[in-house]
């Protein structure tokens, strides 16, 4: 099986790359913008036709594309996630590769959802960011483009190679630090936030599982479980052995912060500030409120897929990362 592999260099992209490296049966080309693609080309900035050329001389029989941005402002995310995506189903549609479409979807599509709920495929999405504007947008291109294609909303990926951007990521470089320092305590905001967080290298699996199999339309990628900041936290300190404390700090909406000269990550005046590890612009960056949580029975229904990495596993390897630069 030939597959075609977009944005190759990210952080979900390179696992799948791995994953699809470890199948004798794939013969796997990578294209992307950085230098150890097999193939350089700017999604965002190349024509349909220059990427259709490339698809009829490589005749893939699956394109996966991982590329995409989370960060910058609406007119980036929208020509990196969306314009992007426009260009490799108008690059399909005129290819006679006839190539099936993975396309690497995200939660925040959806947006905020009630406390203690599920989230299906057939929810109505209400992105509350810009971020999830963007992708969605890209979701509907996708599905609407007649081609053999389907959706992984991938809920919050965690594990080796986490962004320190990141709400984990933060996490352990805050950590680190106050291991470093030597501090006896480590204040944090933001801790009340639930994500379900699915290790990268499940990603990876129901990413390969996908190209694989008939599937269409959307399919949640998650654990189907929420888990709190503050319990991640928790489990993060006992895997990095840190003895210090950990003091939690609400974080106040933004009229209250405002109101109060409060800065961006919401310590009290007058008091140390504390690492806000928040998803979002504050105090959600991501748009999707204090609770998320997926519910991922149409994986396994339609692909076979569970998630195996549990997220202490997942926590052991970021912190690998961040203690080596101690």
């Amino acid at each position: 099986m030939r597959v075609l592999l977009l944005g190759a260099n990210g952080f979900l992209g390179r696992f799948v790359a791995d994953r699809l490296l470890a199948d004798p049966a794939v013969h796997l080309t990578a294209l992307g913008r950085g230098d150890d693609a097999d193939v350089r080309f700017d999604l965002a900035g190349g024509s349909p036709g220059a990427l259709t050329r490339f698809m009829d001389a490589v005749h893939p029989g699956v394109v996966i594309n991982c590329a995409g941005s989370t960060r910058g402002g609406a007119r980036d995310l929208i020509r990196h996630n969306t314009v992007s995506v426009a260009t490799v189903c108008e690059a399909l549609r005129r290819s006679g590769c006839g190539a099936r479409l993975v396309q690497i979807g995200c939660a925040s599509e959806y947006g905020p959802s009630q406390p203690g709920s599920s989230t299906a495929e057939d929810a109505v999405p209400r992105p509350g960011g810009p971020y999830g504007v963007s992708k969605l947008s890209a979701t509907e291109l996708v599905l609407g483009s007649g081609l053999d294609a389907v959706v992984l909303r991938v809920f919050s990926p965690v594990g080796p190679g986490t962004p320190a951007g990141s709400p984990l990521g933060r996490l352990a470089e805050a950590m680190r630090r106050a291991m470093q320092a030597g501090d006896p305590e480590l204040k944090l905001a933001g801790l009340g936030v639930q994500r379900d967080f699915v290790d990268v290298r499940d990603v990876a699996r129901a990413v390969h599982a996908a190209s694989l199999s008939a599937a269409q339309g959307v399919v949640n990628i998650g654990t189907g479980r929420a888990v709190k900041l503050r319990d991640a936290a928790a489990v993060l300190a006992r895997v990095a052995g840190y003895a210090g404390a950990l003091n939690e700090l609400d974080a106040p909406s933004p009229a209250v912060a405002r109101a109060h000269g409060h800065g961006p990550i919401g310590a009290p005046r007058g008091e140390p500030a504390a690492e806000h590890l928040g998803v979002g612009p504050f105090p959600y960056p991501d748009g999707c409120g204090p609770w998320q949580q997926a519910d991922v029975r149409t994986a396994r229904d339609r692909l076979g897929w569970r998630p195996r990495i549990g997220l202490e596993e997942s926590l052991a390897d970021i912190w690998m990362e961040a203690a080596c630069r101690i």
